[in-house]
């Protein structure tokens, strides 16, 4: 064999077998080219070729600390513009109405964070427990301000308590049967029972002054009282619908197109005298009433039992709750009864429900034993030119 060409064979086995470590040591820089020959010219050694891991190698740890930078600044500009670009096809498909575009990098920490913070916002307190008497709650219904509830038991009492404080403040009798139906009016409380009795108190006074409406011919199961505070709609299982002004003790006006118990009213914040109810399995209707001349205006069956009525205090809508046989919630849009949304999860009848404060949330309670949180109704949006980057309408300067 020719001594040349075998003294660089030898040269290349022993470069090939030396360690990496003794490579660094004796100087070599790890990314600088290898000028020794890596073969000859027949049999090419292909260690080099590796490109998934050579690549990578090179971009990481070849660059400049600036290149480096640049690469990472790259990379965050091009998540931030994929959060923009979800952020704006939200806004204009769905109007969620984002106004700014989250950091991708903190909005991770963020959203920990809020994952944490969510067990905080629901917080359960024990009011009272009807049971260490043989009682037990019937119904309930906070007042205006907010800092009494009204607590209806099945032995017939009628309960205040000072929410904020625990403690009750006073109970009342007068019913003798179970009190199904609550309804404040500033200060004074109507109450409904099984007795067919709806009974209208001042609660400043002790002991209170008391009205007594007798008009059903049943239990009064439904009670509501107008936004201008002036009259009074009650619901019974004798399938009627009455009003009640505050001076009379008759009903002023006697509506019986329903033809089951009529648990769900609801007067309209949006157009005065507009009075909204829902019947029972037999008849599942919801139904419209002028009040101001006495008229019947609409009428829809929803194909269910009616148990719950709300008006949206932020748009000419109104939800209602369900039971027999689909159990279902569902918004519609008045005057057109047209159905904005079905919402579906409760097993059994939504017998209960509730409007957040700010007119936008609601709460539904239901024989499945279960709470539902629902966002249904959204305010009014303003009508200035919004100022945020995802608004398509803004101007390009």
């Amino acid at each position: 064999m020719d001594q040349e060409y075998e003294r660089r064979l030898l040269r290349q086995i022993n470069h090939q077998n030396v360690p990496e470590d003794h490579l660094t040591k004796s100087g070599y820089a790890t990314c600088s080219p290898v000028t020794v020959k890596s073969g000859d010219r027949f049999i090419p050694t292909r260690a080099g070729s590796n490109w998934s891991i050579n690549f990578h190698y090179a971009n990481e740890n070849c660059w400049s600390p600036n290149q480096n930078q640049r690469s990472k600044d790259a990379s965050a500009d091009t998540g931030k513009d994929a959060v923009a670009y979800a952020a704006l096809l939200r806004n204009e498909l769905l109007g969620a109405g984002i106004e700014t575009v989250p950091d991708p990098h903190t909005e991770d920490r963020r959203q920990a964070i809020l994952t944490q913070d969510t067990h905080s916002l629901f917080r359960v307190t024990r009011l009272c427990d009807l049971s260490v008497d043989g009682d037990s709650v019937t119904s309930v219904c906070w007042n205006e301000r907010g800092s009494l509830v009204a607590v209806g038991t099945h032995k017939g009492f009628v309960q205040i308590w000072d929410a904020a404080g625990g403690r009750k403040l006073t109970s009342m009798e007068g019913h003798s049967a179970r009190v199904g139906a609550l309804a404040w009016n500033g200060d004074q409380l109507s109450s409904g029972s099984r007795d067919r009795v709806i009974l209208q108190r001042d609660v400043r006074t002790a002991p209170p002054a008391e009205r007594r409406l007798q008009g059903h011919r049943q239990e009064v199961c439904g009670l509501k009282w107008s936004p201008d505070h002036q009259h009074l709609a009650s619901g019974g299982n004798d399938n009627k619908l009455l009003v009640w002004n505050s001076s009379s003790l008759l009903p002023v006006q006697q509506y019986s197109e329903h033809l089951a118990a009529v648990k769900a009213i609801a007067w309209s914040p949006h157009q005065h005298g507009l009075l909204a109810s829902g019947g029972g399995t037999a008849d599942r209707c919801l139904r419209f009433w002028n009040t101001l001349t006495g008229q019947a205006l609409q009428s829809t069956d929803t194909g269910s039992q009616v148990c719950n009525l709300a008006w949206s205090k932020h748009a000419n809508e109104l939800v209602s709750t369900h039971g027999y046989s689909q159990n279902q919630i569902l918004v519609w849009k008045y005057p057109s009864l047209t159905q904005v949304a079905k919402l579906t999860g409760h097993s059994y009848r939504v017998l209960y429900l509730a409007v957040s404060p700010d007119g936008e949330a609601i709460v539904t309670g239901a024989g499945d034993e279960t709470l539902r949180f629902w966002n249904v109704f959204s305010k009014t949006r303003c009508t200035k030119e919004s100022k945020s980057v995802l608004n398509l309408f803004t101007r390009i300067r």
